[in-house]
């Protein structure tokens, strides 16, 4: 991964960028989430307009045709667009995890087969790890590669991975030594397509299962690959050309990940605090706003705090990620912290808002229902818990 200072952007070019993403929510996607979202539709459009923008390879370098933006300015994208439409931040994020498994392990040849397609979002995709029977977990997975000369043929199937049937392709966890100890010395990982990237003919053994239906995250697809004999070549597919790193590779992954949930936990709640601020401004009880009762007062300035708090996080953590260095524990603190602050910012909002919260002619109930996932997503809030643990006595040995 490239550090902080191989990034070119200047800070004229970051202005005018966050400028133009936000004449873009404003002119495209204010107009239309509310609609696409309750009617759970694929944002076809909107797509073609983050093409446009370069979204798909924001966090590839200019060699390969990406933006090259570094986490702190893609973080500002991602609280940004999360503010209005939450669902969209997770088409390219999902998109660009994959991608950085490509940009930080992957071989030569496969960099300049792969991160061109990703950039210029010909081919999207997203990271595919989860299973039925394998989530935090990921050593129980049993999706298996078999290499046969210069092929691996693929057995299993994933669950809950996103852009999985408007995608094309995806960073699979496999196991290519199922009998491994310790288990995750097995673990490989593979990029493979539903199409053939040269023609855009299908693929065979591979297909979707179901559309997962979901509380909220809604427009993005999530769902399933079943894998039977697939056949991926060995070269271009094995990440790195070397067995036995997929676990890592995985992991590596998440660390952007989770520093992306934590920019879309601020965006929520940043969303739900302004609509608080502007409605307890509007409404009375009374004879006065509502904004001038203590009750609510105590209420904005717990929620604008635990706000600012979790943005400062963020930039933390995507500071840290630019280094180059390992940033478990600080992509792990900003996407606890974040995450629960949405939640609970939604809630009160919802309270705030009263009846008007519950309707869905206000975007709270969205914010209400989008919000839990960011607890659950790229890892559950316990796990986060534990790893932030975990660091603390690894970086502090007595």
């Amino acid at each position: 991964m490239a550090a902080a200072e191989d990034h070119i952007l200047t800070e004229a070019d970051e202005r005018q960028m966050l400028d133009a993403i936000a004449k873009w929510i404003e002119k495209k996607v204010a107009p239309v989430a509310m609609k696409l979202e309750h009617a759970d539709e694929w944002p076809g459009d909107l797509v073609e307009d983050m093409k446009e923008l370069g979204l798909f390879g924001a966090l590839i370098h200019p060699d390969h045709g990406g933006l090259g933006l570094s986490a702190t300015a893609y973080s500002k994208i991602v609280m940004m667009i999360a503010e209005e439409w939450m669902s969209l931040t997770g088409i390219f994020n999902s998109h660009l995890m994959m991608a950085q498994i490509v940009q930080k392990f992957g071989t030569q040849r496969q960099k300049d087969y792969w991160l061109p397609r990703f950039a210029s979002g010909e081919l999207r995709g997203g990271l595919a790890l989860t299973e039925p029977d394998a989530g935090t977990d990921l050593q129980a997975i049993r999706t298996t590669a078999k290499r046969r000369g210069d092929t691996y043929i693929v057995n299993g199937a994933k669950t809950w991975i996103s852009n999985a049937i408007k995608g094309h392709c995806a960073a699979l966890l496999v196991k290519t030594d199922p009998d491994a100890e310790p288990r995750y010395k097995g673990m490989s990982m593979l990029i493979v397509s539903k199409i053939d990237p040269e023609t855009g003919a299908p693929r065979k053994g591979i297909r979707n299962g179901k559309k997962l239906e979901k509380l909220g995250y809604k427009g993005i697809d999530s769902g399933e690959f079943v894998f039977e004999d697939y056949e991926a070549d060995a070269e271009l597919a094995l990440v790195g050309g070397e067995e036995g790193k997929g676990f890592f590779m995985a992991t590596g992954g998440l660390e952007i990940g989770r520093i992306n949930i934590a920019a879309r936990s601020v965006g929520i709640a940043r969303r739900a605090l302004r609509e608080s601020i502007a409605y307890s401004q509007q409404r009375h009880t009374m004879g006065k706003p509502i904004c001038e009762h203590q009750a609510i007062q105590l209420k904005l300035g717990e929620m604008a705090a635990k706000t600012k708090a979790s943005e400062l996080l963020v930039q933390d953590a995507a500071r840290a990620y630019d280094t180059g260095e390992r940033v478990d524990m600080e992509a792990g603190m900003a996407k606890y912290f974040a995450s629960e602050t949405a939640v609970e910012v939604a809630t009160e909002a919802m309270r705030i808002h009263g009846g008007y919260g519950y309707s869905k002619e206000y975007p709270i109930e969205r914010l209400y229902r989008d919000a839990p996932l960011m607890c659950i997503g790229e890892g559950t809030n316990e796990m986060q818990r534990i790893i932030i643990a975990k660091q603390l006595i690894k970086r502090n040995p007595v």
